[in-house]
């Protein structure tokens, strides 16, 4: 599982390494090809829904799953998620456990079968587009709108799994980020499918209120893309002094949180996080260490709401 993304995967235009290991993406074009093969029939006793990515890592597909998972038992719908269990996801499952019914096992079809049995009438996917032992009712595929597509080559020479024109093969896409500017990528997914179904989100701070934008800030994180949490912050004018950035789904020791505290002592600063790495520090340790709440704003969520109900 890789937690820290080389750096030229981000880059737009393709670096020289990138070229060289265009012949180790032969693995992933082929192992792409015989899943394209795969026909797997619907499960007529539930229905499924699944955010997943072809970019590696960091499309808020956690917290776009709560917030679909909000909006369908708000339609009374008997709702669940369901993720892959990965020992070192143990923060985003501790989300999804908080915000919804979560199943979690090692293998996604034996949650689904969970699900079914406790009569579950829709299962929200947190991942799982690449999943060969299943199909979906509704898929939909998550990119960060900052970092897109990255330099647009598959891994190991960029950071997607699938080429960009497998977008043919699902229902819709997120556009997920702080509200940038996405006509240039939404050009790009026209000229590949002309009308795919294109939702955009933001992320909106429900607890910033209750912080003082005036006092110092040290921030930290242990997430895919950090800074879209700093840009969340600054849009709120909070006066962060210091950023410490660790690895996605980062498990932290006693020694960094000594650390991070011992930095914002000598800074007189305060200490805020994102929700998903709070819920993974040791409760102990947890003193003087806030977190931002922020819920997913989905600019067209009732266009959303409909297109959801013709397919489920």
């Amino acid at each position: 599982m890789i937690t820290t993304k080389p750096k030229f995967w981000d880059v737009e235009k393709p670096s020289y390494l990138s070229y060289l290991l265009l012949p180790f993406t032969v693995p992933i074009i082929i192992n792409n090809y015989f899943l394209s093969l795969k026909k797997i029939k619907n499960n007529k006793k539930i229905k499924t829904i699944c955010l997943g990515n072809i970019y590696v890592g960091g499309t808020a597909k956690t917290p776009l799953t709560i917030k679909l998972s909000q909006i369908l038992r708000k339609l009374n719908f008997k709702t669940a998620t369901i993720k892959k269990f990965y020992k070192n996801q143990i923060d985003e499952q501790k989300l999804l456990n908080t915000k919804s019914k979560l199943y979690c096992k090692k293998k996604r079809v034996d949650a689904l079968n969970e699900a079914i049995k406790d009569n579950v009438e829709v299962a929200i996917f947190d991942d799982g587009l690449q999943d060969s032992h299943l199909n979906y009712d509704l898929s939909f595929v998550c990119f960060n709108n900052v970092n897109w597509i990255g330099n647009g080559f598959l891994i190991p020479s960029g950071p997607l799994r699938e080429k960009l024109k497998s977008i043919l093969k699902y229902d819709a896409i997120f556009l997920n980020g702080n509200e940038e500017d996405n006509s240039k990528i939404k050009n790009s997914i026209r000229k590949i499918d002309s009308n795919i179904k294109i939702f955009e989100t933001f992320y909106h701070p429900v607890n910033d209120h209750k912080l003082n934008i005036k006092d110092k800030y040290l921030i930290f994180s242990g997430i895919a893309n950090p800074d879209s949490f700093k840009k969340t912050l600054l849009k709120k004018k909070f006066n962060i002094v210091k950023e410490i950035n660790f690895p996605d789904h980062y498990q932290y020791k006693k020694k960094d949180i000594e650390k991070i505290k011992l930095f914002a002592k000598n800074l007189e600063a305060k200490i805020i996080t994102t929700e998903k790495d709070f819920v993974k520090i040791p409760k102990e340790y947890l003193n003087n260490i806030n977190f931002l709440e922020i819920d997913l704003i989905i600019k067209q969520e009732d266009e959303l709401i409909s297109f959801i109900k013709s397919k489920i």
